[in-house]
């Protein structure tokens, strides 16, 4: 029986997630009244649909499936509040009719290949619906052996458009009001849906899966099941509309069953979890994989004139960002909306009309405060909200309690964290957050602190909830039942599996930061095993700094670091005696490599605060620096940390920096040793004209031949300078130096005087220029005041910096 026949079941074929489908299935059921609700969806989910009505219960929302030993395998089953499925619930609900899912069991759809999500708790399996059509027939990859077509494009290519989403709007979404007899258009909707499965066939070989059929089959077999209980007339199904013709098909129970007969099962959980409008936009378990849910969600909301409130709405929000929107924008951005719809001939502005007017209107034609329109209205950052007593693992439900007791709430949108570890909620935020990246949970992201790259007390983060982490709790659940037994549980497995020393130490920096002091008795003995064993003095450094972090943050925090602190002094000692000897006879890719653990291993030491290291690294980096069989990238490199270190004499500098650039050192390495000592920065140029003089004498010096071979590195290098940086330094090499290695004028000097902003001497009126603008930032005062003179003075020391070279 079709929706029209009175004495049959009420089939109402749907759209997932479509406001026009979403009404129509309100006045159907308002007027039929039926005894029993069929909505597609798995039979587990009986047990939770009651919670669907409560106040706390707010869409988006998903029904969340997954295999008991297996928390990976999941599925998601996400609702809207203008998905027709979800309207239909709680009009149930809210008059005590029963509701059912009758849609293959998760037991079995989770073990089926393409009803799983795998390892990434994705937002595809279960399938529930699927594609962009009007039933959304299955996710899930296309049949081998047949291609699935899109019912939704294929009826709007039949009526002459070419874009099905636009034709849906215009046919459902836009309709101006609901016919006489409210379930007429699903009858309509049936026989379209019959036609597409004859034409191309719902068998393998045609546009079916073969899980459709296993599927189909037991949605028969429980809508028979109703109709025997509640009669025809008293059933109403609500499912996708390219599933109505499978079932009002003629077939048997025997061979329903059959198509049963042997699948694969396992014991499932399901249980409901937020969702979000970004998620909706994605193909997912009801499938629509709708573009616009925010769009839609207001079409749903507001009935009446939607293009004049959607408008106010963009309004508001472009008002809220500073950007300048009056009443006359609005009148004019909807006045073009309508005239768009007429000249393509539209019944209603759709989204793409009030796009097109928005951003001609209030955009002045600039698609970047679009974007914000886009990403918050079209399709919103809304986080819906479930009961705290929904069902959930006892690992979600401790995260939640410690969670609201720091008062950190899940929020769709990313938001960045600043936290003061000083503090102690603070401090209890930070040891959640890095306990949940241990366990695989990435709520938040560590960021830069802004402020200095070697602080301790304070971090920054950056905050967003993902539907799906709720799958990654699930699968963190077999470790324990509480974030911290949790965490302390799997930082054991991990010191015990660990491979290599660098992830022993960076595992024991972890456990610090998470505040997981019963675990670190397991690391240690970790990392006491690896440090004796492993002689390598590249992964020793490679494994130092985190180590020496770890004694930094646990003296932060308040943890007991002293044998972190004496594990890490015994590998920086390891470290100075190994080093020489594994820098001589590397080629290019080894010294490359050698430079970058040269570099760990000096910011690791001089954070370690030693002086016993201290005084021992730096006398290995002169070693290192004077070493002629040391490639010239790494001699370069430590010379240039002992003269940012104080310990190298611009004398010196310029001493060794002769012998690397003489005349008798191959180009190749001349160029390397460059490479390692300017890397820090070009300001050393710039401030120091005797090495400039120096590197300028060896580039013009390069013959022809050798000098393509050297530019690859030089470039490299100067590159890596900021522009102001590499102005000074041409404006210096073209006016040549002022004096070189033997403290006479250069070649150039004469042409002093003629370089812009390079004169010899303090130009007055050029600096009496930037006087007024002193004045105006560091204040005025009455003349002859004590701060006027002290405002005087700060200018005429400003005058002086400005026009010094």
């Amino acid at each position: 029986m079709t929706a029209v026949e009175g004495a049959g079941p009420l089939l109402l074929g749907v759209r997932h997630h479509g406001p026009g489908s979403a009404r129509a299935v309100l006045a159907a059921l308002e007027a039929r009244e039926p005894e029993v609700l069929l909505v597609e969806g798995p039979p587990e989910a009986d047990a939770v649909v009651a919670l669907a009505a409560r106040e706390e219960m707010r869409p988006p929302v998903a029904l969340l499936a997954h295999v008991v030993d297996e928390p990976g395998r999941a599925a998601f089953w996400p609702l809207a509040e203008f998905s027709p499925e979800w309207v239909a619930i709680r009009w149930a609900l809210a008059r005590g009719v029963p509701v059912r899912f009758f849609d293959l069991p998760a037991a079995h759809a989770l073990l089926l290949e393409t009803g799983t999500t795998g390892g990434d708790g994705g937002d595809g399996g279960g399938d529930g619906g699927g594609g962009d059509s009007a039933d959304g027939g299955g996710d899930g990859e296309p049949e081998p052996d047949g291609v699935r077509v899109d019912p939704l494009r294929v009826l709007a290519e039949t009526a002459g458009h070419d874009d099905p989403e636009r034709w849906w709007e215009d046919v459902v979404e836009h309709r101006g009001g609901l016919s006489a007899d409210p379930c007429a258009p699903f009858a309509v909707l049936a026989d379209a849906m019959a036609a597409l499965r004859e034409t191309h066939g719902d068998s393998p070989g045609g546009t079916g899966h073969r899980r459709d059929a296993v599927r189909e089959a037991h949605m028969r077999l429980r809508l028979r099941e109703a109709r025997k209980e509640f009669g025809d007339g008293g059933v109403a199904v609500v499912c996708g509309a390219w599933h109505v013709p499978a079932l009002t098909a003629r077939t048997t129970v025997a061979a329903d069953r059959h198509l049963l007969k042997g699948l694969p099962k396992a014991k499932t959980e399901i249980t409901w979890v937020p969702w979000t409008h970004e998620r909706l936009a994605r193909h997912s378990g009801y499938g629509a994989g709708i573009t616009s849910p925010g769009w839609y969600g207001h079409l749903f909301s507001a009935p009446d004139r939607p293009v004049e409130r959607w408008v106010t709405k963009v309004a508001r929000l472009l008002r809220e960002e500073d950007h300048a929107v009056s009443s006359a924008h609005v009148i004019e951005a909807v006045r073009l909306a309508d005239t768009l719809a007429a000249l393509r001939g539209r019944p209603l502005p759709g989204l793409g009309e009030t796009i097109d007017a928005v951003r001609a209107v209030m955009c002045e034609g600039s698609d970047v405060p679009l974007a914000l329109v886009h990403d918050r209205l079209v399709v919103g950052d809304v986080l819906g909200e479930v009961p705290e007593d929904a069902p959930a693992v006892p690992l979600q439900r401790d995260l939640d309690r410690t969670r609201k007791s720091l008062r950190l709430k899940p929020e769709a949108g990313e938001r960045e964290l600043e936290l003061d570890l000083r503090g102690e909620n603070d401090a209890a935020r930070s040891r959640l957050l890095h306990r949940l990246r241990l366990l695989g949970v990435d709520w938040g992201e560590p960021a830069r602190d802004r402020t200095s790259g070697t602080g301790t007390f304070r971090e920054t983060w950056r905050l967003c909830w993902r539907p799906e982490l709720s799958v990654r709790v699930a699968e963190a659940g077999v470790w324990g039942t509480t974030v911290l037994g949790a965490a302390t549980a799997k930082a054991e497995a991990l010191a015990r599996d660990a491979e290599t020393l660098v992830e022993v130490t960076e595992l024991a920096e972890r456990c610090l930061l998470a505040g997981l002091g019963d675990a670190l008795p397991a690391v240690m003995r970790a990392l006491a095993d690896r440090a004796a064993l492993d002689a390598d003095v590249g992964h020793l450094a490679q494994a130092l700094p985190a180590l020496v972090r770890s004694v930094r943050y646990g003296d932060v925090r308040g943890t007991d670091a002293a044998a972190l602190r004496e594990v890490a002094e015994g590998i920086a000692e390891r470290v100075c005696v190994g080093l020489p000897p594994a820098c001589a006879g590397l080629d290019a890719e080894g010294a490359a490599e050698m430079r970058g653990h040269v570099d760990a291993a000096h910011r690791a030491i001089v954070l370690l605060e030693r002086e016993e290291s201290l005084t021992r690294w730096r006398a290995v980096l002169r070693t290192l620096a004077e070493r002629d069989r040391v490639p010239g990238l790494v001699r370069g490199r430590c010379a240039r940390l002992l003269l940012d270190d104080g310990r190298l004499g611009d004398d010196e500098a310029a001493r060794l920096m002769g012998l690397a650039l003489s005349p008798g050192t191959e180009p190749a390495d001349a160029a390397a040793w460059v490479e390692g000592f300017l890397a820090g920065g070009g300001m050393l140029l710039v401030h120091d004209e005797r090495l400039l003089g120096l590197v300028d004498a060896w580039l013009t010096g390069i013959p022809g031949e050798s000098f393509t071979d050297v530019l690859p590195l030089l470039r490299r290098t100067f590159a890596a300078y900021e522009p102001g940086v590499r102005r000074t330094v041409g404006e210096l090499v073209r006016r040549g130096p002022a004096a070189g290695p033997g403290g006479s004028g250069g070649p150039g000097a004469a042409e002093w005087e003629t370089a812009a902003g390079f004169g010899a001497g303090l130009d007055g009126e050029r600096a009496d220029a930037v006087l007024p603008t002193l004045r105006l930032l560091l204040g005025t005062h009455p003349a002859g005041t004590a701060a006027t003179d002290t405002t005087e003075e700060r200018a005429g020391a400003a005058r002086k910096a400005v026009t010094a070279r």
